[in-house]
């Protein structure tokens, strides 16, 4: 696998690299110990798939507040998407700042969503399905979402957005939920020495 950083810190873009013969090709998409070497996480909790019938469809974006902040590694396993994830570690000098990229089942690469990013994506074609390996379980409690259209993500989406669940419709705009959203996402401080 070939692991390329993007720039927001910790998210890669991973590419398999196909061993090909006769019969087609066989290519590794995970291996905990390339994952270690790069920093990312390694365990493997939950594998869950979504089926989008129509292009234009919008996901997301979501994410899990700490102490269950999820790292995901998404792949697109048939159609295409434009995956988008949003940095929301309040320490990260890209704070809030977006990164969009095409996964389509031909190119087989995957997209590594680290731990306190928000996550989500627009099916650019019809019948688009969507692999996610997650690192901890889903916490109901710890759910969080960002609008798609928010003014303040600026997000230009490829194709006219066409159906959004109401639950995602539904996030707080950044204006109002900001100053609640830094606190959340915060790291918690160390414990004194000795404490």
């Amino acid at each position: 696998m070939r692991f390329e950083e993007t720039e927001l810190a910790g998210a890669f873009l991973i590419e398999p690299e196909p061993r090909r013969d006769e019969r087609g090709f066989f290519a590794r998409t995970f291996a905990r110990e390339e994952f270690a070497a790069h920093g990312l996480a390694t365990d493997v909790v939950h594998a869950s798939i979504a089926w989008n019938a129509a292009a234009g469809t919008v996901r997301g974006l979501h994410f899990q507040r700490p102490p269950h902040a999820e790292a995901k590694l998404v792949r697109c396993t048939h159609g295409a998407v434009f995956d988008v994830i949003v940095d929301l570690r309040p320490e990260s000098p890209t704070y809030l700042r977006s990164f969009g990229v095409r996964l389509d089942a031909e190119s087989r690469r995957a997209l590594y969503v680290p731990e306190r990013f928000a996550h989500g994506y627009q099916a650019l074609l019809d019948a688009t399905e969507v692999a996610y390996q997650m690192n901890v379980a889903y916490h109901p409690g710890s759910q969080g979402g960002l609008r798609h259209d928010d003014p303040a993500l600026a997000l230009s989406w490829p194709l006219p957005v066409t159906l959004v669940s109401e639950r995602d419709r539904a996030w707080p705009l950044l204006a109002q939920a900001e100053p609640e959203l830094r606190r959340a996402m915060r790291l918690p401080e160390p414990a004194p020495p000795g404490a």
